[in-house]
């Protein structure tokens, strides 16, 4: 007994110490990174992963979109680069969003581990750098009709040896890029997280040995596949299906799109089918298969059990099929710069799917992440690359959390701070603020939206990237769709303009303000069935006015904002007949 309890120690120290190398990659990166994105909004993300490209650890704070992408561009790499012809200190960078990337701007650094002089795993990191060409600075031609004007593009390609940078490569990505010195500066930081991490896995090697190193990868792995097929054993076997709409590509507006799938739990394995999802098209709102298999995943996850471990164990269960040449599973040379769109109206239909299976883990759909990028006309360039977040839906016996985004692809953990990036960019955050009544109504409440204000000091271009801003996300069971965001431009006189959803530098002039609204989330659940109780608190805080609270969710409040329980009851009598 006491030798099984030590080898059950000895491995769960092993499983640890793996996600502490990947975690202290991104750390690293981070602290390293020249990008105000990455040194203000933590944005980097690591992982180890085995010669193949299995995914065996990621860092916490990496999202699924990235350590997929790193998983899913193993085999490319190993394609153009064997095995056999790597040596020790050699280094390679892809952005190739047809061969596992996310789009131009996201870098993806892998550096070989070797065991006994032959490659056995490989460590990793990816962020998104500040520019690297393209019609828009940041990555954002948010109008783009092919990838050539998202920006250059990069088979997996040698970029260090042990003896240092690969200069033709680093004087390419210079060339290419409006802000030079902060790309060379954010893959250097890149290359020292993989090299941490490929530090901290060398070490784990030589303190257990190679083989029983990789036998407690394989038992991880193992577990973790055990533990998905019997959290999915739980669910009721069946097909549901579902589908969610994306607005607009930016070029036709009145063109909306589906993203469609069919869930099959069959005991203890799920099928997620994305056929009949639309096909693709010349605009940014296709996504490379990476980040729509990161999106069905994270959605299928979210019906799990959350303590189960992120590595391949969990890919083994859900078989996830994306028809190429879909919005989902993008072939050269339709853009890929817009990916979350359809990735997250993907996750949505998941969501969907899995909630008519399971009623009360429902979650009605969310407002999701609107992108936006603020950057200077002339040299010297300048760039603000950033998000703000929607509300979630609202969740079966829970609101919906405000202002926090779906965190699969990113989260509010990676919206840098105000004064940081007042200090780097000629602009002023005048608001950050709760927009209130843009949660759905509902028995439980949609989480809010928010307002962002920056007024500019310089000319500036502002391009934009949303969706869900002319139809709010439903609500389910009788709860009220969230309410719609916007971008806006708010001249110097207080005029109001509301600029489309998807904007290619648009001109700014000093003095005007760049708004940002974000679109609240469904509810779910019949509004006045919302306790009355929890309808004044909502008023007293801020997120419901009073008179969303009597139109919306029959609840009439008298003058100390007390209850009228009369005239509530009679309200929600009315609504109900």
């Amino acid at each position: 007994m006491t030798g099984v309890l030590t080898e059950d120690l000895t491995a769960e120290v092993l499983r640890n110490a793996l996600v502490v190398a990947a975690e202290e990659a991104s750390i690293v990166v981070v602290k390293s990174a020249y990008s105000t994105f990455i040194v203000e909004g933590s944005d980097a993300s690591a992982a180890i992963l085995d010669k193949s490209g299995t995914l065996i650890a990621h860092s916490m704070a990496t999202t699924l979109m990235n350590s997929m992408a790193l998983s899913v561009a193993v085999p490319y790499l190993l394609a153009d680069h064997p095995l056999d012809t790597m040596r020790p200190g050699d280094v390679y960078v892809t952005n190739d969003a047809y061969k596992g990337g996310i789009h131009t701007n996201d870098l993806l650094i892998f550096r070989p581990v070797f065991v006994g002089g032959a490659v056995e795993y490989f460590t990793a990191t990816l962020i998104h750098v500040s520019d690297i060409g393209g019609g828009s600075a940041g990555g954002m031609a948010s109008l783009a009709t092919e990838i050539f004007l998202e920006g250059l593009q990069l088979p997996p390609v040698r970029i260090a040896t042990a003896a240092g940078l690969e200069e033709s490569i680093t004087s390419i990505l210079a060339l290419n890029s409006r802000t030079p010195d902060k790309v060379l500066g954010d893959v250097r930081a890149l290359i020292a997280g993989a090299t941490t991490a490929a530090r901290r896995v060398e070490a784990l090697i030589e303190e257990h040995g190679a083989e029983r190193f990789a036998a407690g990868v394989n038992a991880y792995l193992g577990y973790t596949e055990t533990l998905t097929r019997a959290a999915v054993r739980e669910l009721p076997d069946g097909e549901y299906q579902a589908s969610y709409v994306i607005d607009d590509d930016g070029i036709h507006p009145d063109r909306s799109y589906t993203v469609r799938v069919k869930v099959t739990i069959d005991d203890d394995r799920a099928v997620l089918d994305f056929a009949g999802t639309d096909n693709q098209v010349p605009a940014a709102i296709n996504a490379s298969l990476s980040q729509s298999l990161a999106a069905a995943v994270f959605a299928a996850r979210c019906f799990l059990d959350p303590a189960i471990p992120m590595n391949d164990g969990c890919l083994r269960v859900l078989d996830v099929r994306l028809p190429e040449g879909s919005l989902l599973n993008a072939t050269s040379p339709y853009p890929c710069g817009g990916r979350f769109l359809p990735a997250y109206a993907a996750m949505e239909a998941v969501f969907q799917a899995l909630s008519d299976a399971v009623e009360d883990s429902a979650i009605a759909a969310s407002g999701i992440l609107q992108p936006f990028s603020i950057a200077a006309r002339v040299a010297p360039y300048w760039v603000h690359l950033a998000y703000e977040y929607g509300g979630v839906g609202a969740r079966y016996g829970k609101d919906g959390p405000d202002a926090t985004g779906v965190h699969f692809g990113l989260g509010r953990n990676s919206v840098p701070q105000v004064e940081p990036v007042e200090a780097r960019c000629p602009f002023v955050v005048e608001a950050v603020e709760y927009i209130a009544d843009s949660g759905g109504a509902g028995q439980w409440r949609g989480g809010l939206g928010t307002r962002t204000v920056f007024r500019l000091l310089a000319d500036a271009y502002v391009t934009t990237r949303g969706d869900r801003l002319r139809t709010g996300p439903p609500g389910r069971s009788g709860g009220e769709p969230g309410v719609p965001g916007g971008f806006y431009r708010l001249a110097a006189d207080g005029t109001r303009e509301r600029l489309a959803a998807k904007v290619n530098n648009e001109p700014f002039r000093a003095g005007e303000a760049f708004v940002v609204e974000t679109t609240g989330g469904g509810g779910l659940g019949h509004p006045w069935e919302r306790p009355a109780s929890a309808v004044r608190d909502d008023v007293l805080s801020g997120k419901v006015s009073r008179d969303a609270a009597e139109t919306r969710y029959g609840v009439v409040l008298g003058g100390s904002s007390s209850i009228d329980a009369a005239a509530t009851e009679s309200a929600r009598k009315g609504r109900r007949s």
